[in-house]
C-alpha cells in the first residue's frame, strides 16, 4: 500500500549542516547526577535490558539490514568477558567471525533496548573498544527513535561507527584510526532521486570525525552524545583528552524526532554500503574480531535529560484530539508537530477545499478516479496507550455524499487493523446521510474489536473504501474535530482494567524474590508485554524477555507494602491478534 504524506513537518535544513550557533549547554556542558548506566559485569547478558537480535534481516523483511550487509546476527556471538588487553575490566564482548550461516558467510552480533530503555536528552556516555576493523568490520554505538514511523522520520543518532570510507582529500591514514558520527532524520531539502526515503545526514560533505595519532584497535577510548532539546554535540575521550567530531554544534530545532525518545544498539556489522567491502571476498580485515563495550552511562546534562524503563508511554486521560482546534481536551496531536496526515492511494484522491467545521484545520480530500479504491490515515509520530479508552466514544464530524460508502478504522503498532462500516444511504454510528456536516459516534470497543492492542496505538485514525462499494462518481469527502473521550473526565484511565481475552498467556505470575525486586513471568509461543503500576501511580509496559515459549522480566526497586497491580499482553498466533490477561495485584513483603 501506497502512502502519499501530504501533511509534512518541517524538519529544517539545519539538518544537513553544522549549525554555526554554539550553545554552553554543550560546548560547557554542566554534567548532573547519574540517571541509568548498564556496566556488563554480569555472568550474562542481562535480558531485561537487551535484546540480541538473530538473522541477516530478511526475517523482517530488510535483507542486509538495508545496507548490503554480509553478516547474520547471532546471541551466540555475544557473552561477558574479561577483556585480553585490559584484565581488570569485565565487558560485552560482540565477536564478528567468518562461519557460514544459510547464504551468509559471517556471523557477528547486535543488542538494543527497544521496548525495555529508551533516553531523552542527557549525556549519554559509551566506554568502547574497537577490533583492527581493516576492510569490512563495522563496529557502531548508535540510537533510534522509540516512534512507530519508519525510518528516518524516528530519527537516528550515531553515537559511533567505524570502519567506513574515508571522505576524499584526507590524508591517507589506516581504517583504526578513522571513527565517525552522524544524525539521520527525514528533511524534504533530502528528497531527491536515489535518496528516495529522503533522508538528510549530517555527516554528509561535513567533517565528522575524529582521527587519532595511535590506532584505536584493541584499546578503551570513551564516546560521548551531549544532547538537548535544541542541540548535539559528538566527542571523543581519548587519554584523558576531549576531541570534538564536528567543528560545531548540530542545531535539532524544527527537528520533532531528535526531541523525542529512542533507545539504544551495540552491535558489529560486517561489510555493506558503509564500508568498502560489498562482497564477502573483499572483506580483509582479521576475523574473528571482537568489539569491547565496557559501560553504557547516562547523565543529566543542565538539569536535561531522562531515563524510562519499558515502552515509556503514558496513558492518555479523559478527551484526546486526534484532529481538533477548538474543542477542549486533555491532550491532542497537531499534524505536522506529533502526528502526519497521509493518502493512501494518490492515483485515486487529493486534496479536497471543502472549508472546516471548525477552526482553520480540516481533513478535505478530493476523490477523481471513479472505481479506484481510496484511504487515508492519521498517524501517532509517538506510541499512544489509549487502553483506559475502551469503554468510552470517537467522536466526529464528517461531510460526504450520502451515496458513498466508506469504513472508519485505526491500527495498533502490531499492524492489526480493524474498522466499522457506513453504509450508503443508511443512517449508522449517529450520521445523518444528508450531504451535509453531521456527527458519528462509534463505540471504541466495537471499532477496535478483539484485534486492536489499545494500549499501543499508531493509525489514530483511518478512512478507507469498501470492497465491493467502489464509487462510480467524483466526490469529496471531509473530516473535522476528531476526538477520542474515555467518558471519565479528567480521571486517570482504567489502564489495568480485564478485558476479554480468553486465550494465550498461560501460568502468567508475578513471584517477589528479594526485598524490592518482583519477577514477572509467563508462557507464550510468542512476545510478551506486562503492564504494572506500583501503588496506583503511572502504568509502565515492559517487553518481557522469551527464552522459548518461557518469558520473564524482573523490576526492581520496590519496598516492602508496596502494591503493585498488573496484566499481560501477549501475541496470540493462532488468532493473529494482541489480546490482554486479566489484572492482578501483588502486595511486596
Amino acid at each position: 500500500m501506497t502512502r502519499q504524506h501530504i501533511a509534512r513537518a518541517l524538519v529544517g535544513a539545519a539538518l544537513v549542516a553544522v549549525s554555526a550557533a554554539a550553545s554552553a549547554s554543550v560546548t560547557s556542558p554542566v554534567i548532573g547526577k547519574l540517571l541509568w548506566s548498564e556496566e556488563f559485569n554480569g555472568a550474562s547478558l542481562d535480558g531485561s535490558i537487551w535484546t540480541a537480535t538473530t538473522g541477516n534481516g530478511c526475517q523482517i523483511g530488510l535483507c542486509g539490514y538495508g545496507n548490503q550487509e554480509l553478516q547474520y546476527y547471532s546471541p551466540n556471538n555475544l557473552s561477558i568477558a574479561n577483556v585480553p588487553f585490559e584484565p581488570a575490566t569485565r565487558a560485552l564482548a560482540i565477536t564478528a567471525r567468518r562461519e557460514v550461516v544459510g547464504s551468509n558467510q559471517f556471523t557477528s552480533g547486535k543488542i538494543d533496548t527497544a521496548g525495555k530503555v529508551q533516553v531523552k536528552y542527557g549525556m549519554v556516555e559509551v566506554r568502547m573498544a574497537s577490533p583492527k576493523v581493516g576492510v569490512g568490520l563495522w563496529p557502531a554505538a548508535w540510537m533510534l527513535g522509540t516512534s512507530p514511523q519508519v525510518w528516518p522520520r524516528k530519527g537516528e543518532i550515531d553515537i559511533m561507527e567505524q570502519g567506513g570510507r574515508q571522505p576524499a582529500g584526507l590524508p591517507a591514514i589506516s581504517p583504526e584510526q578513522f571513527v565517525g558520527a552522524n544524525v539521520i532524520t527525514f528533511n524534504e531539502a533530502a528528497c531527491v532521486p536515489g535518496n528516495e526515503s529522503c533522508a538528510a545526514s549530517t555527516a554528509w560533505q561535513t567533517k565528522n570525525w575524529y582521527t587519532p595519532s595511535r590506532s584505536l584497535a584493541n584499546r578503551f577510548v570513551t564516546y560521548r552524545l551531549y544532547w538537548t532539546d535544541t542541540q548535539i554535540r559528538f566527542s571523543v575521550l581519548d587519554n584523558g583528552r576531549e576531541y570534538d567530531m564536528y567543528k560545531a554544534p548540530i542545531s535539532t530545532v524544527g527537528s520533532p524526532a531528535l526531541q523525542a525518545p529512542f533507545y539504544l544498539l551495540l552491535n558489529l556489522a560486517v561489510g555493506g554500503n558503509f564500508t568498502p567491502a560489498a562482497t564477502p571476498a573483499q572483506i580483509t580485515a582479521p576475523l574473528p574480531g571482537t568489539t569491547y563495550v565496557d559501560y553504557v552511562r547516562v547523565y543529566e546534562l543542565d538539569g536535561k535529560g531522562e531515563v524510562k524503563l519499558g515502552l515509556g508511554i503514558e496513558p492518555e486521560t479523559g478527551k484526546f484530539g486526534v484532529f481538533t482546534d477548538n474543542t477542549p481536551v486533555d491532550a491532542k496531536q497537531v499534524p505536522g508537530v506529533s502526528s502526519d496526515v497521509y493518502i493512501w492511494n494518490q492515483g485515486s484522491m487529493t486534496a479536497g477545499d471543502i472549508p472546516p467545521f471548525e477552526g482553520t484545520g480540516v481533513l478535505a480530500f478530493g476523490y477523481f478516479a471513479p472505481g479506484q479504491w481510496f484511504g487515508g490515515s492519521i498517524q501517532s509520530r509517538q506510541v499512544r496507550d489509549m487502553s483506559g479508552f475502551r469503554n468510552g466514544n470517537i467522536k466526529l464530524k464528517i461531510k460526504v455524499p450520502a451515496n458513498v460508502a466508506f469504513r472508519i478504522g485505526m491500527q495498533d503498532t502490531y499492524t492489526n487493523q480493524n474498522a466499522v462500516t457506513f453504509p450508503a444511504n443508511t443512517t449508522a454510528y449517529g450520521l445523518v446521510r444528508n450531504g451535509e456536516w453531521g456527527t458519528a459516534t462509534i463505540p471504541v470497543a466495537e471499532i477496535a474489536g478483539p484485534r486492536i492492542a489499545l494500549q499501543s496505538m499508531l493509525d489514530m485514525f483511518q478512512f478507507f473504501s469498501v470492497d465491493g462499494a467502489l464509487p462510480n462518481a467524483q466526490f469529496q469527502i471531509a473530516f473535522d474535530d476528531i476526538i477520542w473521550d474515555s467518558g471519565v473526565a479528567g480521571a486517570a484511565p482504567m489502564a489495568l482494567a480485564s478485558v476479554a481475552a480468553p486465550t494465550g498467556v498461560t501460568n502468567g505470575q508475578a513471584v517477589q524474590v528479594g526485598s524490592g525486586m518482583l519477577a514477572f513471568s509467563a508462557t507464550a509461543p510468542d512476545w510478551v508485554d506486562v503492564h504494572y503500576t506500583v501503588n496506583g501511580g503511572d502504568a509502565r509496559t515492559v517487553r518481557l524477555y522469551q527464552d522459548g515459549t518461557n518469558s520473564r522480566y524482573t523490576a526492581s526497586g520496590l519496598k516492602a507494602g508496596d502494591v503493585v497491580e498488573y496484566r499481560f499482553t501477549n501475541w496470540d498466533r493462532q488468532r493473529q491478534v494482541a489480546v490482554d490477561s486479566p489484572a492482578k495485584k501483588i502486595v511486596m513483603k
